[in-house]
Formats: structure tokens, sequence, C-alpha cells
């Protein structure tokens, strides 16, 4: 059975820093991608980061949208099956309930489109307010 489950949401300052983690269970992590998604009341689902599946060589390729470049990093631990979101720089507009999503689909690259992913996390909350 396929799970995913979110951790290291909470409350935060603006400026301030999470590592969400996302640990999976059920299948073979480096065989699949795994996408960050986000949304806040009122507002769309939103496409944060992905990661791409294994091709045998350590090479993955990342996504981020715009709105989270050059603060957000997304890494992959296969041998201990969690996928990480480091969010530095946290702004009051990064408030919103985080998702882990994994997506089979053969590709040497990943996708934030929520139509790709077929396996969904329960969501981690992350509050940024001061």
């Amino acid at each position: 059975q396929v799970q995913l489950v979110e951790s290291g949401g909470g409350l935060v300052q603006p400026g301030g820093s999470l590592r969400l983690s996302c640990a999976v269970s059920g299948f073979t992590l480096d065989y699949y991608a795994i996408g960050w998604f986000r949304q806040a009341p009122g507002k769309e689902r939103e496409g944060v980061s992905c990661i791409s599946r294994g091709r045998g060589n350590n090479i993955y390729f990342g996504d981020y949208a715009d709105s989270v470049k050059g603060r957000f990093s997304i890494s992959r631990d296969n041998a201990n099956n969690t996928v990480y979101l480091q969010m530095n720089s946290l702004k009051p507009e990064d408030t919103a309930v985080y998702y882990c999503t994994a997506s089979r689909i053969i590709s040497r690259i990943c996708s934030r489109d929520y139509i790709s992913y077929a396996y969904w996390g329960q969501g981690t909350q992350v509050t940024v307010s001061s």
C-alpha cells in the first residue's frame, strides 16, 4: 500500500526556515517522481517543486515555481525513503497546507502539474506569521 506522510510543518516568523519531510512506504522511492504542492484557503493548488525519478546515475531533475525559486530546495534520500523540502526566507504568502505527492510516470524530468500525481499525503500546515 502506497503511503506518503508529511511532517515538519509549523509556525515560523517571516524570514525563518522550515524543512518538510515526506516519508514514503509501499513502493521503491527511486522509481517515482515526487512533487510538493501547497494550497492556501481560497487559492488554487500550486505546484511548488518536484524532483524526477532515478535513472541509475544519481542525477535528478528538479523544478521550482517562480514564487519559491532561490528560497526552496528539494532533495531525496532513497536509502531512507524520504524526500525533503528545505524552505528558507519564508514569507507570509508561503502559508498553506503542503502536500507530498508521487508519480510513477516514466520521464527524465518531473512535472508540477497535479494531474501527473496519483498518490498524495495528508498534508502538513505551514504558517508564516509574526
